[in-house]
């Protein structure tokens, strides 16, 4: 089968928002994102530098970030379909100007054979820290340094490759609230990185959750991948809505979504976790990091910290 591939200019503040509008408002099945800055934001260890194809780098726009998503010719065989849907993203791009720097919103076509995008993305995916964790991408090998927690990873289509700055600040305070044996949900887990990474760091037992079946099989994989099914298992579905996790009740919950998804379901979460429970949420553009802490406070948590790196907010709040 043939594919389209859609390829959208931007820069690094924008990703996570058009992400998740390409995936929740048009239907895309994945995305595919090239960001120089995810390797020259990683830890500056030496060792770290061995793993870099620096010739990859030379000929990039380091300030430029192309997000990619692709559609099957069947579906783009009007030739109105690819015209209407370059005027949606456009449109999604509008409005996400309104709160972050877009770049150009250039958008680029290609028709590709299945068999050529499938892999390309996975050049620019090279073992990074976070943290005590280091990923390791699943089809390559690097020495863990010592008293490293190895997470090999395999984000396919599903979003969620742990490079992102909200993934770091949700790993660091992961590591901060786990003493051991606790009951965690990931909710919106994607690749189910942060899932993994909190049965890493001593969870008892680990819960993923995401409305998005592709991500459901991904994180599964991922959770069999590295030994920890034991511990975690990975749920279709609504927080509410999922029969596995009716009657639980745990002592950390996770989410790095966006801002608006975080602040609908805060009342949700507080009615689910335990009493003195923690909530770490993250996804959220600093202009959006008020509301958030509104919405905190109005469903009965108190935030406790807020976390800031880049153009992105983590925030730590605690049922009291």
């Amino acid at each position: 089968m043939n594919w389209y591939r859609v390829t959208i200019h931007t820069v690094t503040d924008a990703v996570e928002a058009l992400s998740y509008s390409l995936e929740e408002e048009l239907g895309a099945k994945g995305v595919e994102i090239s960001d120089p800055k995810d390797i020259l934001w990683q830890k500056k260890n030496p060792l770290d530098w061995d793993y870099i194809d620096e010739e990859l780098l030379k000929n990039l726009n380091r300030d430029e970030v192309l997000v990619s998503t692709y559609f099957s010719e069947a579906q783009m065989s009007d030739p109105a379909a690819m015209e209407e849907l370059q005027m949606n993203i456009r449109q999604i791009l509008q409005r996400i100007g309104e709160f972050l720097p877009t770049g150009s919103g250039v958008i680029d076509t290609a028709l590709m054979a299945e068999e050529d995008w499938a892999n390309n993305w996975k050049k620019y995916y090279q073992p990074f820290h976070i943290g005590k964790i280091f990923v390791i991408p699943s089809w390559l090998e690097a020495e863990p340094e010592e008293g490293d927690m190895v997470i090999h990873m395999d984000p396919g289509m599903a979003f969620g490759s742990g490079t992102h700055e909200t993934t770091s600040m949700c790993v660091a305070m992961l590591e901060e609230v786990l003493k051991g044996g606790e009951t965690v949900f990931d909710i919106g887990t994607g690749s189910g990185i942060l899932g993994i990474a909190a049965a890493k760091l001593g969870a008892g037992r680990v819960y993923c959750t995401d409305l998005d079946a592709n991500a459901v099989q991904v994180a599964a994989e991922n959770v069999q991948a590295n030994g920890v099914a034991d511990k975690a298992s990975v749920h279709h579905g609504d927080l509410m809505q999922i029969p596995a996790l009716a009657g639980v009740h745990p002592q950390v919950v996770v989410a790095n979504i966006i801002a608006d998804v975080i602040i609908g379901f805060c009342p949700d979460v507080y009615q689910v976790l335990e009493k003195g429970g923690q909530f770490i949420s993250s996804g959220i553009i600093r202009e959006r990091r008020s509301d958030v802490e509104a919405a905190l406070t109005a469903a009965g948590f108190k935030v406790l910290r807020v976390d800031e790196k880049g153009s992105w907010a983590a925030i730590l709040s605690v049922k009291e």
